[in-house]
């Protein structure tokens, strides 16, 4: 036998031991990617982050002798923390901050004025896009503006006054526009459809002497760009094209405040929203009504008392220019609102505004000046400005 004879077939076989020996460091190598995978899928992440608007506030007719009133204080103040856990289960909590500085407020429990207090806290199961689970202190799926939107997201300084904005109250019962309880809600149909259902507290103690719960449910349709998150953004600044339109129900039975003869409480809203680019700028529309039977507790810059019934409605536009030279963009918005109630009861608020984004909402200055005009009283003027940084 010639030597190549005897080499080729050691050669061959040296080779299908390369070949095998190939094929296990690439099986070893898949196995070792998929188990590390695996082992970081188990590992729980966190994140932490952190949120501030700090206000100047003129308001006409607050001070102490009946003059303006001017503060300064941090609006919000957010320390946030996420968490995915196995199983797909998630975290989120917000301590918080509310009006710390602002004269006459202290209510620290609820972090108002002083102190501050956890505003939101819930442990979530969310086994799909299309059904998931919240426990805990949460928004009230109820309104688009108090309801959905984060604060620190928003066209305008402040959601409207008829849900807790400027100087204003909300007009259903919550703990600083959030309830305890649980929430079960989804966005089938590729996220077009969003669902909110939740059985939560609602009003609580001596008004509530039957220790009813608070049912609440929202359904809302995207017809273009979907919105999928828990928070949406009162404007999008030209990056998505959305028009959204809800109903919502928010009942609570068996309610009998100091004063008041017992009654069951039962609102209604529907909302529209629409966000568009047009050109270089962007055109964003929101607007909302709602019917209320038998308030839950007071607004006094409507003059309405519980018990009451009320027609609330908001209406707000904002147009973000085109760019223009330097690092930001300039955004000009108005707003109309009003509360109707029994009798002379009823206040309007006409509000415009601007906002300046140096880097989006995390970073960025608005001015707005509004009134709160009410037949028996005299009007009331306000000016704020808002610096806000998050990161």
């Amino acid at each position: 036998m010639t030597w190549p004879a005897i080499i080729t077939p050691r050669l061959q076989r040296s080779k299908g031991k390369v070949l095998v020996s190939g094929k296990i460091a690439r099986f070893v190598i898949a196995f070792v990617g998929l188990t590390t995978a695996s082992a970081a899928q188990e590992v729980p992440t966190f994140k932490l982050g952190a949120r501030v608007q700090g206000w100047f506030e003129s308001v006409g007719r607050t001070a102490p002798d009946g003059s303006t009133a001017k503060d300064f204080i941090i609006r919000r103040g957010y320390v946030y923390v996420t968490g995915t856990f196995p199983e797909k289960i998630s975290l989120f909590g917000h301590i918080a901050g509310d009006r710390i500085g602002q004269g006459g407020l202290d209510n620290p429990s609820l972090g108002l004025g002083t102190g501050v207090a956890v505003r939101d806290l819930w442990i979530a199961w969310e086994p799909t896009p299309a059904f998931r689970v919240q426990m805990g202190r949460m928004y009230i799926p109820f309104t688009r503006a108090l309801g959905t939107e984060s604060a620190f997201m928003l066209l305008g300084v402040d959601m409207p006054s008829s849900q807790g904005g400027t100087r204003g109250t909300s007009f259903y019962a919550s703990k600083v526009g959030r309830d305890d309880g649980a929430v079960f809600w989804g966005t089938p149909l590729a996220g077009h459809l969003q669902y909110r259902f939740g059985v939560m507290h609602g009003v609580k103690g001596a008004a509530d002497p039957s220790d009813s719960l608070r049912l609440v449910g929202r359904l809302a349709l995207s017809f273009l760009d979907s919105e999928t998150t828990w928070f949406n953004r009162g404007t999008y600044l030209g990056t998505k094209k959305v028009l959204a339109v809800a109903v919502a129900v928010d009942r609570e039975g068996g309610l009998a405040p100091s004063g008041v003869k017992p009654f069951d409480s039962r609102s209604w809203t529907t909302d529209a929203f629409f966000d568009h680019p047009i050109g270089r700028g962007a055109l964003t529309v929101e607007g909302s009504f709602t019917g209320v039977n038998g308030l839950t507790q007071p607004m006094p810059s409507a003059g309405l008392h519980p018990g009451d019934d009320a027609h609330i409605g908001y209406a707000q536009a904002g147009y973000l220019l085109p760019p223009a030279t330097g690092k930001g963009r300039l955004q000009l918005y108005g707003r109309l609102e009003r509360v109707d109630g029994a009798g002379d009861a009823g206040t309007t608020a006409p509000a415009v505004g601007a906002n300046y984004f140096v880097r989006g909402h995390d970073m960025k200055v608005t001015l707005e000046y509004n009134q709160l005009e009410q037949k028996s009283t005299p009007t009331v003027r306000v000016l704020t400005f808002q610096a806000q940084v998050g990161f």
